[in-house]
């Protein structure tokens, strides 16, 4: 997989990702590890950041639930309007989607 078709796979991956369910960044990576022979988180978030803009971003959060830095506020709201639950200043991980899942 070339790398722009990768950009493309990560942010079209996101954008299945269901109204009040997150993905972590190394989640999002692993979905994607057998089509692409990639597994970096830190290339998903440098992907999100650079082109992510036009997908629901706010639904890649860290491992531990912690929102996309610099954007915690807007996330929070973004988040909570979905119905998304919270915990402390982050997402309650359990609401954690798989592609797997479906919709």
């Amino acid at each position: 997989m070339r790398p722009d078709e990768y950009v493309e796979a990560v942010l079209e991956l996101v954008e299945r990702i269901p109204p009040g369910r997150v993905m972590s960044y190394g989640a999002v990576a692993d979905a994607l590890t057998e089509r692409s022979g990639r597994a970096s988180a830190r290339l998903v978030g440098s992907i999100m950041a650079r082109h992510g803009g036009g997908v629901p971003w706010h639904r890649v959060v860290n491992a531990a639930g912690r929102l996309p830095p610099g954007h915690e506020r807007e996330a929070r709201a973004r988040l909570r309007a979905e119905g998304t639950p919270l915990r402390g200043d982050g997402v309650d991980m359990r609401a954690s989607w798989s592609p797997e899942e479906g919709m």
